[in-house]
């Protein structure tokens, strides 16, 4: 198989195996199979388990589905993702994604070295791990578990984080060509799915959120070339910006300059925040810092929208002593609570809470914990960030009438 169609075959299946799919609320192999009720082609249920998935034949591997498989998606623990790899490679399967997390993001770099090498045995290519997935809106194809599918659009998003793709399908106005979550990039990277947008009639513009660049020339070679506008925005400007990036996904902080004059190079333009880069006429508002006290604590369901936040909250006066706390993508209002209540946070003068539109996570119910909080610490200067507009309306009223400042754009 060329390797254009392996690559093509993320973003346009025409079958596709959910290896842990599950009947389970709440669980992200649930969640999956909810969203490819809408999705244009033929959908497989991986679980050695179940006979019967929402009324979908269910397999206890691959190897046993019938016919051709073009596209794998992995939601199973990461010790069990090497073995699965193995039986794609039998199956024939080229393509697959690997939303588990467990792996170099955690400093088990062993495990992810190893799946890797499994994938080259087999000329097979990996998304992630650790990704949020990818969306196709053509297709109805989200493999994502964020609150809202995208709309259709002209505008292709590649990111290093996740939530950050659940943060813009949230906006109104906004659609999208194709989404592409990056997640560790032991495999396919920017270059990669550049080159499949610029390919793609329906994209007319590429945005890009960095972490970190592989194959930094070919890279610039790539986007040089680009018959698309390219918009990136870069974290790591400051010190706390560039930890939160290597907690995040793995990522080596690099000096930004670097990357600005790299970017400069390459024909793109950089962006002061997300939300700018979809509305480059848009006014973006962050919170103004007052009086003396700046120590800034950060609580975050989303690295991504940690780092971009670090970043700004420096250039803004903040002092962030510690890199955010990712509470990750199935964080509850429990777990928010639980943060919040630590003892260490009480040495903090600001405390920023922020949240991405995610299945897991009710907007409601941590914007309650959030000013139940702010009232108990009266002496804090206490800030929502959440983020998106569907999804979070509800949760800035209550936070507004709780007196909580609130920011839902980045």
């Amino acid at each position: 198989m060329r390797m254009k169609k392996v690559v093509r075959n993320f973003l346009k299946p025409k079958s596709v195996a959910l290896v842990g799919a599950s009947e389970t609320p709440g669980k992200v192999g649930y969640i999956l199979m909810k969203k490819f009720e809408n999705f244009k082609g033929e959908v497989f249920p991986v679980n050695i388990k179940r006979e019967f998935i929402f009324g979908k034949k269910c397999f206890s591997s691959v190897n046993k589905i019938p016919g051709r498989v073009d596209l794998a998606v992995i939601v199973t623990p990461a010790e069990s993702v090497e073995k699965i790899i193995e039986q794609c490679g039998v199956k024939k399967i080229r393509s697959v994604i690997i939303i588990t997390s467990g792996f170099a993001e955690v400093k088990n770099d062993f495990l992810q070295k190893k799946i890797i090498e499994k994938a080259r045995k087999y000329r097979m290519r990996i998304l992630g791990p650790n990704c949020f997935g990818v969306a196709n809106p053509d297709l109805n194809l989200d493999t994502t578990f964020s609150n809202f599918s995208p709309r259709e659009g002209s505008t292709a998003f590649i990111s290093q984080s996740g939530a950050l793709g659940s943060y813009l399908a949230d906006l109104p106005k906004v659609g999208f060509s194709g989404y592409v979550s990056l997640g560790n990039m032991a495999d396919l990277s920017f270059v990669d799915f550049i080159k499949y947008f610029n390919r793609d009639k329906k994209t007319k513009k590429i945005i890009l959120y960095v972490e970190k660049l592989k194959n930094g020339r070919e890279f610039i070679d790539v986007c040089r070339k680009s018959r698309k506008e390219i918009v990136a925005v870069k974290v790591g400007k400051t010190r706390e910006g560039s930890e939160a990036a290597v907690s995040h996904t793995a990522s080596l902080a690099t000096d930004y300059n670097v990357y600005k004059g790299a970017f400069s190079q390459a024909g793109i333009k950089i962006s002061k925040s997300l939300y700018n880069a979809i509305n480059p006429n848009s006014e973006f508002y962050f919170p103004k810092l007052r009086g003396v006290k700046n120590k800034t604590f950060i609580v975050t369901n989303a690295g991504g929208a940690g780092a971009i936040i670090s970043d700004m909250a420096e250039e803004n006066g903040y002092d962030l002593i510690e890199k955010p706390l990712d509470l990750l993508g199935t964080a509850t209002a429990k777990d928010y609570e639980k943060a919040l209540s630590k003892k260490f946070v009480k040495k903090y003068d600001v405390v920023m809470v922020v949240l991405t539109p995610q299945s897991m996570t009710n907007p409601d119910e941590v914007a309650k914990v959030v000013v139940n909080y702010a009232k108990k610490n009266k002496s804090k200067k206490v800030i929502g960030f959440f983020l998106g507009e569907k999804s979070v309306k509800n949760a800035w009223e209550i936070l507004r009438k709780g007196n909580v400042e609130v920011c839902g754009r980045v």
